[in-house]
């Protein structure tokens, strides 16, 4: 029996050339296009792996994939993206996820990942490692100098799942029908984050979720080749 796969990532196109790619050696149950319904289809289907974009919208990939490895760690995850800066490869692998692979790749590469991926190895595209080799070897010949405290760690998982939500230009209603909370609840929630942060408009929010990775940059949509 071949191996179920989950693909979530919100470009349709993107999804669909995954799928092309994976179908004649797996078994493609879900394809959603949110972080939310990446989870529901996680629950649904208890998959052997899972390809996650970063940049989902209503629950960033990073934060699902924490809860899913939180419920379901006998979950494979490999995060499929374009973003190769050192802070979000980092925070997936603080997550748990197995596997770390750009969208520039060539479909052998994301094929070989999953397969390492599903033997229990760890994969990650090569340059990214080579990435994290220069972080280490810059870091290395630097004298060491006194880490600066982040917001990373004052934000609750709640906090951080309404704070995306405000930045992706949702109403407090509309959070509070997302998250089944009271507006007022929200309400409460981004006074404490606005004070977490030392910020208040929406544009220094959304700047916020950008570099908690909560939301990512805005990138071309492109799937292995």
């Amino acid at each position: 029996m071949k191996p179920q796969v989950i693909v979530a990532d919100d470009h349709r196109l993107v999804a669909e050339g995954v799928v092309k790619i994976l179908e004649q050696e797996y078994r493609v149950v879900a394809t959603p296009t949110d972080g939310r319904g990446f989870i529901d289809a996680v629950k649904k289907f208890r998959p052997d792996l899972a390809l996650v974009d970063i940049s989902l919208p209503l629950l960033n990939g990073l934060d699902a994939c924490r809860h899913v490895k939180k419920s379901f760690p006998e979950v494979k995850i490999i995060i499929l993206t374009m973003h190769s800066e050192q802070h979000f490869v980092n925070e997936a692998f603080r997550v748990g996820v197995e596997g770390y692979v750009l969208k520039t790749s060539v479909a052998d590469e994301l094929l070989f990942a999953a397969k390492e991926v599903l033997k229990g190895r760890t994969y990650i595209s090569p340059v990214v490692a080579q990435g994290l080799v220069n972080q280490a070897l810059d870091s290395s010949t630097e004298p060491p100098r006194r880490p600066n405290p982040t917001p990373t760690v004052t934000l609750s998982f709640r906090q951080r799942e309404v704070l995306q939500l405000v930045a992706e230009g949702k109403s407090n209603k509309e959070i509070a029908s997302t998250i089944n909370v009271t507006v007022k609840t929200i309400e409460f929630h981004k006074a404490r984050i606005s004070k977490e942060l030392g910020v208040h408009t929406a544009a220094e929010l959304t700047k916020q979720a950008i570099i908690l990775g909560l939301i990512a940059p805005p990138e071309t949509p492109q799937a292995p080749h």
